[in-house]
């Protein structure tokens, strides 16, 4: 749950202060399951996910510092969830098995009939 604002005539109304409710779907790919066959360890992801989302549930994007000047759309935030996912699976935090996904995506559902997403590839660690 977060509240923001945009800028811009194509967010019409919603350049307004207004909320967001979000379902974060979290998908990590790999080409070969791991020695475990395993994409990733659910839980840690589970866990390093809910971390990410801490940092901004229930908080006004608007006052926080690292949103400052950014159109904190569905996508951006998919993206900047994405990326920090990606920054968890490069310092370790979801398991050595981890470095080998190749892709993480992560889609916002504002309701049944809307979402959004993003994609990123990972280079593999060697």
């Amino acid at each position: 749950m977060i509240a923001h604002s945009f800028r811009g005539e194509v967010f019409g109304p919603a350049q307004r202060l207004h909320g967001a409710t979000f379902l974060v779907d979290a998908t990590f790919k790999r080409a070969e399951l791991d020695s475990d066959n395993i994409v990733v360890d659910i839980g840690l992801a589970t866990q390093e996910l809910n971390k990410v989302l801490a940092a901004f549930n229930y908080r006004n994007l608007d006052e926080e510092p690292q949103f400052a000047g950014i159109n904190t759309s569905t996508e951006w935030l998919a993206k900047h969830i994405a990326d920090q996912l990606a920054e968890k699976i490069s310092e370790g935090a979801l398991g050595e098995g981890a470095h080998g996904i190749d892709a993480i995506a992560v889609t916002l559902h504002e309701s049944h009939v809307a979402w959004a997403g993003y994609e990123r590839a990972l280079r593999p660690s060697g």
